[in-house]
């Protein structure tokens, strides 16, 4: 053996802050032992100075782990430019007037660069079938891909369900292992009863997995107490009908939120996947877990949205399952969740930063479908397994 090779095969000890192997509840200090390129132990780095006492010792950065998942996106705005703006002045701003720069090369762009991060998966909405058509092309995307409906007219449900589910059933055939398709009624109050009825129930029957966006605004679930309120005042009059009421199909009232709704109608019966979930009441919190749904908190978009906070620890101690999104470019400012992962430990200080990074990876990996890829004896070693710090390279040891 010469002297390259024998050094080649001398233990490293790469520590971190956090380790999460994609087992159990992470590590914190952590560490991982590599020879060659072979993973020859996980732990805390006491340990593994003990077993390996000739390993060369590096401090490798914050987190080790496998790549997170991006498990709420918007790939067809990639072509925004982010702007922090209240949630009523950002949606005619930005996204009204950007909408010439949605289409398939924004979505195709977006999908290049998380092809570059080395995401292990994204959740994407997808407005228009031609973004379908060219996300399903692709062999290096993987995850889900929700195809988003909207209808708030009771009596054009029928007409709208059955344009989406010729749609689906066409891009079930393009489905491949690692990528598949799911629907995503857009909201409570963009979808009307009837319509989300249709939906949820072909969903659960197709077994096709849904995300619903859910108390994003604060105004939402003023909105489903009173029937007014500024999110009903600043819609589009054309595209709705004249009550609210005729949306929902039932008349709101005080105790009514937007999760209660859901409930009641029946539709978390098919657990769909609820995003944002800022601002929610410990009932709702409730009922999302004795349906076994699971959430996705994007907290730089409701952060710059002016949205609010979701309330982590209390979905944690409800055990919910959750997941980590980035929502869109113009909102979260980019489509790293290991920035969204940054953004989450300053803003939850009193939260396990463990908690955080495996809501990234395996929260991330149950809401879209994936295999959490492990982190283990025998297992491939990988850079990527390093998660740069804000504004780092990545690590470049191998």
């Amino acid at each position: 053996m010469t002297l390259p090779e024998a050094d080649a095969l001398t233990p490293r000890l790469l520590t971190c802050d956090v380790l999460y192997t994609g087992l159990g509840g992470g590590q914190s200090p952590g560490g991982v032992v590599v020879v060659g390129e072979t993973v020859a132990a996980t732990g805390h780095p006491d340990e593994l100075r003990r077993q390996y006492p000739h390993a060369r010792e590096e401090r490798a950065g914050e987190v080790i782990a496998p790549p997170p998942v991006n498990a709420h996106t918007h790939l067809d705005m990639s072509a925004y430019e982010f702007r922090a703006l209240p949630y009523f002045q950002w949606i005619p701003e930005v996204v009204i007037r950007g909408r010439h720069l949605r289409g398939a090369a924004a979505a195709q762009a977006g999908a290049d660069t998380l092809t570059r991060l080395g995401a292990g998966g994204a959740g994407d909405i997808v407005w228009s079938p031609d973004v379908m058509d060219a996300l399903l092309a692709r062999e290096d995307l993987q995850g889900t891909l929700y195809f988003e409906v909207l209808g708030p007219f009771p009596e054009q449900a029928d007409e709208v369900f059955a344009g989406a589910r010729r749609h689906l059933e066409r891009w079930r055939r393009l489905e491949r292992p690692g990528l598949r398709l799911g629907v995503s009624p857009h909201t409570p109050f963009t979808v009307s009863h009837r319509l989300m009825r249709l939906l949820s129930e072909y969903a659960l029957g197709e077994g096709l997995p849904l995300q619903i966006h859910v108390a994003e605004h604060p105004s939402e679930p003023e909105l489903f107490r009173t029937g007014a309120g500024p999110l009903w005042e600043n819609r589009m009059p054309a595209l709705y009908p004249p009550a609210f009421a005729q949306v929902i199909g039932r008349e709101p009232h005080a105790e009514l939120t937007p999760v209660r709704y859901l409930d009641e109608l029946g539709v978390l019966a098919a657990r769909p996947t609820l995003i944002h979930m800022v601002n929610v009441t410990q009932d709702d919190i409730a009922r999302v877990a004795r349906a076994g749904c699971a959430v996705v908190t994007c907290p730089r978009s409701n952060r710059h949205l002016e949205c609010g906070t979701f309330d982590w620890p209390a979905f944690a101690a409800a055990g919910v399952e959750v997941a980590l999104g980035t929502d869109s470019v113009a909102s979260g400012e980019s489509l790293d969740v290991r920035e969204e992962v940054a953004f989450a430990r300053q803003l939850y200080p009193q939260l396990d930063p463990r908690v955080i990074v495996r809501a990234a990876v395996k929260g991330g990996h149950r809401v879209v479908g994936g295999r959490v890829p492990f982190l283990r004896r025998g297992e491939s070693w990988q850079a990527s397994h390093v998660w740069p710090s804000a504004g780092q390279p990545p690590f470049a040891g191998s």
